[in-house]
C-alpha cells in the first residue's frame, strides 16, 4: 500500500516516525497533497479534524476510489477513519495506527461501529457490480430487516441476522432477473438490491472477418435468452488466431481478449466438438472450450463449469463458463495470549469467518472479536483431530471457517492435522502467530539467536524412543534447545531424563531458561544453570529453552552468540 504521513508540529512528527516503518509509509509537506493524492491508498494526518476536513475536501471524488484517510489528535489519544472507511481502507487503517501509538480508534461507519458486516465491505469482497440502493439494502442490513440469498454459495461472513420484517432483499448472483430458472425467489414486497460477483468468462469463435455487430448481437443473447448479466463476466477468451479479430476486439472493448493456443483448447472436453472446426483452426472446439480454459485459469483451483453452450450467430459462435465459489478455511495462530501480540491479519480473518472452531479457552480469548451472527464450535482439550476434521468438512460444504489455535498454527499445532484431511476443494488460509518459542525466548533475551531446535517431550504422538534419540541427538550437536509440552501430571519423569541428556554433553552452568504462561497473567520467567534445574517447578503451561555451549547470561539475560567471536564488556 501507498500511504503517506502528514504533520505540522514536532508532536505529531514524531508520531508520524513511529508509524512510518511498520506502516511502509513515508512523511510528506502538506503542500504535496494535491499531487500524491491519485496514487494513494491511505493518508495519515497528524492534525486537527476541522483542518485535514478542509484539506482533503477538495480532492474527494468517489467513496469507491478515494484513499482511506485516518487523523490523529495532537496528543495522539484518538486516530479517527475519517474518509473511506470500508473502501479506502480507513477503518483498517485507523485501527493499525491507534495500536502502533496506543491510541483509540474510532470507526464511525454504522456497520463496524456495532461489530457487523456492512454491505460495501461484502461488494469490495466480491468485487461485485450493484444493481439497486445500496444505501437502502446496507441500512436494512444493520437493522436486522434485511434477507440476504446466496444461491452461488459465496463463503461469506457472518452477517447480521433477520430480527423483523424483512424490507429489502439482497441476492448474489450473475443472473439478470430473480425468477429466471434455478434462481430463488422472493415472494413478499421487499425491495431487492442485486449485488453481481464476475464469475463468467465468455468463449468467442468466429470466422475471418467477422462484424463487430453480429459477435455485439451474439453476445446480448447471453443476457436475453440465458439470463446471464453481462456486469458478472470477468474475462472473454478465444483461439491464438482470433487474438487481432478487429470484429471480436471492437464488440468486447474495452475488454482485453484472453487468448490460447490451438493445442491447449483441443485438449478440453466439450459437449459439442466440431469436425469442421477442428480442420479449421486445429481445434474442435472454440467457444466452448476457450470459456472452459479461461475460466480454469483464472479460477486458481476452484471449479468451473459450463452454463451456456455453444450458440450460434452470424459467422460467431459464443459460450459462457461460470467460476464456482468453494469454501474457505482460515487455520489461524492467535499467538501466546497476549492481544497486542496477536497479529492483525488473525483478528481480520476472525472477522472474515461465519464458522469459528477451536479449544474453548481460545474461543473465550477472543469471542469479542468476533461478528454478531458469528457460529462458534468450541470444544475441550483432547478433540484437535475431531476440532480439526470438523472445520474442513464446514468449509467443504461452502462456509467461511476459522479454525484457531494457540501459538503459531502450524508449531505443534491445528494446521498439521487440518491439512492432512484437506484436499483441493477449498481455499486455504494461513496465519501465522506468535509460537511458545519466540515468545519465551523474547522474555529470556536471546536464547534463540544460533542454529535452535524445538522438540516435544510429549508421547501422545511420538513413542518415547523416538523422541528421545531426538534429544540426544540435539545434545550432542549442541544446538540449543526449546522443549514443548515438558511435564505434565502423569508424565513427569521425560524432562528429567531429557536434561540428562544435555548434561552429558553442556559445562553444568549451562543456562536454560523457562517461562509459564508467556504473555498471559500470572507469567513467570526464570533461569537457572544446567546443573541446578529443578524440573518439579515445569507443568505443561510451561516453555523451557536449553542453551547451546556458546549461550552466557548477560545482565541477567540469557544470549546465544549468532557465530561471531563472543565480545564481553
Amino acid at each position: 500500500m501507498t500511504i503517506a504521513l502528514f504533520a505540522v508540529t514536532e508532536a505529531g512528527r514524531r508520531a508520524a516516525a513511529e508509524v512510518a516503518g511498520p506502516l511502509g509509509a513515508t512523511a510528506h509537506e502538506l503542500g504535496e497533497l494535491p499531487t500524491l493524492w491519485p496514487g494513494l491508498d491511505g493518508a495519515v494526518f497528524f492534525l486537527a479534524t476541522g483542518a485535514t476536513v478542509r484539506l482533503v475536501a477538495p480532492l474527494l471524488a468517489d467513496k469507491r476510489t478515494d484513499p482511506g484517510v485516518v487523523c490523529v489528535d495532537e496528543a495522539r489519544r484518538f486516530a479517527v477513519a475519517l474518509t473511506g472507511g470500508h473502501e479506502g481502507g480507513a477503518n483498517a487503517l485507523a485501527t493499525r495506527v491507534a495500536a502502533l501509538l496506543g491510541a483509540q480508534p474510532v470507526i464511525t461507519t454504522a456497520s463496524d461501529a456495532v461489530g457487523g458486516t456492512g454491505l460495501d465491505e461484502l461488494v469490495q469482497l466480491l468485487g461485485a457490480g450493484v444493481d439497486g440502493d445500496l444505501a437502502a439494502a446496507g441500512t436494512a442490513l444493520l437493522d436486522g430487516a434485511a434477507r440476504l440469498e446466496n444461491p452461488l454459495g459465496f463463503p461469506l461472513p457472518a452477517v447480521p441476522p433477520t430480527t423483523g420484517e424483512v424490507r429489502h432483499t439482497i441476492v448474489i448472483t450473475d443472473r439478470v432477473a430473480l425468477a429466471e430458472e434455478g434462481m430463488p425467489t422472493t415472494r413478499s414486497a421487499a425491495a431487492v438490491t442485486r449485488l453481481v460477483p464476475p464469475t463468467l468468462v465468455v468463449g468467442i469463435g468466429s470466422a475471418r472477418g467477422v462484424a463487430a455487430e453480429a459477435v455485439a448481437a451474439t453476445l446480448r443473447r447471453l443476457e436475453t435468452e440465458y439470463g446471464l448479466d453481462p456486469r458478472a463476466v470477468r474475462a472473454y477468451a478465444s483461439v491464438d488466431l482470433k487474438a487481432a479479430e478487429p470484429g471480436i476486439l471492437a464488440a468486447i472493448a474495452p475488454a482485453p481478449l484472453r487468448t490460447y493456443p490451438a493445442a491447449a483448447l483441443a485438449a478440453v472436453d466439450v459437449p459439442n466438438p466440431s469436425e469442421v472446426v477442428r480442420r479449421e483452426v486445429g481445434t474442435a472446439s472454440v467457444a466452448e472450450a476457450a470459456a472452459l480454459h479461461a475460466a480454469a485459469d483464472l479460477a486458481a483451483g476452484a471449479p468451473v463449469e459450463l452454463v451456456v453452450e455453444k450458440i450460434k450467430g452470424d459467422n460467431v459462435t459464443v459460450a459462457a463458463a461460470r467460476i464456482r465459489p468453494r469454501g474457505r478455511l482460515a487455520i489461524v495462530g492467535l499467538g501466546p495470549g497476549a492481544a497486542d501480540l496477536r497479529v492483525p491479519r488473525a483478528e481480520a480473518e476472525l472477522r472474515r469467518a461465519s464458522i469459528v472452531v477451536g479449544l474453548d479457552q481460545y474461543v473465550d480469548q477472543v469471542r469479542h472479536l468476533l461478528r454478531p451472527g458469528t457460529e462458534v464450535r468450541a470444544s475441550g482439550l483432547g478433540d484437535e483431530e475431531q476440532r480439526a476434521a470438523d472445520a474442513v468438512a464446514l468449509a467443504v460444504k461452502g462456509h467461511a471457517v476459522a479454525l484457531i489455535g494457540s501459538g503459531d498454527a502450524g508449531v505443534y499445532a491445528m494446521a498439521s492435522p487440518a491439512l492432512q484431511g484437506a484436499g483441493d476443494d477449498i481455499d486455504v488460509v494461513g496465519v501465522p502467530g506468535v509460537t511458545a518459542a519466540l515468545a519465551a525466548a523474547s522474555l529470556l533475551g536471546a536464547p534463540l539467536g544460533h542454529d535452535h531446535v524445538l522438540i516435544s517431550l510429549s508421547d501422545l504422538h511420538t513413542p518415547w524412543e523416538v523422541i528421545e534419540q531426538r534429544v540426544a541427538a540435539a545434545a550432542a550437536a549442541d544446538l540449543v534447545t526449546c522443549f514443548y509440552n515438558p511435564r505434565s501430571r502423569d508424565r513427569h519423569w521425560q524432562l528429567g531424563v531429557a536434561l540428562d541428556a544435555f548434561r552429558a554433553h553442556r559445562p553444568p552452568t549451562t543456562p536454560v531458561g523457562a517461562v509459564r504462561q508467556a504473555g498471559r497473567p500470572g507469567q513467570r520467567v526464570w533461569t537457572v544453570a544446567l546443573a541446578d534445574f529443578d524440573p518439579a517447578e515445569v507443568d505443561m503451561l510451561t516453555t523451557v529453552v536449553v542453551g547451546s555451549s556458546a549461550t552466557r547470561m548477560v545482565a541477567g539475560r540469557m544470549v546465544t552468540p549468532r557465530g561471531y567471536r563472543w565480545i564481553t564488556r
